[in-house]
Parts: structure tokens; sequence; C-alpha cells
């Protein structure tokens, strides 16, 4: 079992919370954020960081941290700034310097497993989009993917 300290020292953030912000900034990860501040555990997000800076900053805020919640929901695979931030999570898992808690938020595993639907659709249009066609990046996105969907998940789902 991982412990994460409330005592520590370092600058460097201890959760890094990597998500769709669109969809989840103001209700789950909001909530979320200011409840693991609240136990005094360091969690990141990208609206921590000052406006403008390099996607390079997030990458090093995710290399400094000890655990990355990773929260894929419906619309997440409209942003390559998720499925890059991802892709670093990988690395530093496959690395062993970060542990990673994978959430699915009102998804299911087979959507994220078979990139089945408008989560899959919306994938191949992003890597068609930004003209990555040429390179990688879709297998190191589906690999990410593959890797977060292999993994022991947590699904919340919508209470009624």
């Amino acid at each position: 079992m991982l412990a994460i300290s409330s005592t520590k020292v370092e600058t460097g953030p201890e959760v890094f919370i990597n998500f769709r912000g669109a969809e989840l900034r103001t209700n789950f990860v909001s909530h979320l954020h200011a409840e693991l501040k609240l136990q005094g555990i360091n969690a990141f997000i990208d609206t921590d960081e000052d406006a403008g800076e390099k996607l390079e900053n997030l990458f090093r805020r995710i290399e400094e941290s000890r655990v990355a919640l990773a929260i894929v929901s419906s619309r997440y695979t409209e942003s390559h700034w998720c499925l890059d931030e991802l892709v670093t999570i990988k690395e530093c898992v496959d690395r062993c310097t970060l542990w990673v808690i994978p959430i699915l938020y009102k998804l299911k595993p087979a959507t994220v497993k078979k990139l089945e639907g408008d989560f899959g659709d919306k994938l191949w249009n992003l890597w068609r989009q930004r003209g990555h066609h040429r390179g990688d990046t879709i297998i190191k996105w589906d690999a990410a993917l593959q890797d977060f969907a292999a993994r022991s998940l947590m699904i919340l789902e919508e209470h009624r």
C-alpha cells in the first residue's frame, strides 16, 4: 500500500491529476482537488500552472509526482494534451517512478479497451486533425490507453 505523507518537505506535487478539463474541471475534479489539498496532500492540476506555460512543464510535474490519478471520461480522447500526459504517465510507471490510479468516469471499460463509439472516433479524428498520421503518436496514445484499461480500474458512475 502506498502512503502519501502530508509532511513532505519537497516542493513538487505528490499527486498529479490527469483529466479532460472541459468535462470534469467544475465538478468531480474540483471537489477531489480541494479535498486532497484539505488533507494536506500536494495535488496538482493544470490550472495550478501559470497560464501560457509550456506542455513540457506539465510533463515535468508528472515526473515530479509520486502518484497520478488518470481520470478517463467520454470526452478524454478529444484532447491531445490529455493523451500526451497519459503517455508520459505510462512512461513513468514503466520506469517505476510513478504509481497510477486509473479511474473511469461514466465510461465502460470496454469502451476504452476496444476504442468503441464516440470515444474511439474522437481519438482517430484528433490524430488525423493534428497531422500525426506520419508518426507513431497514435501507437503511443493507444498503448497508453490500453495500459490504462488493463489495470484495475476504479469506475465512477452517475448516481441517480
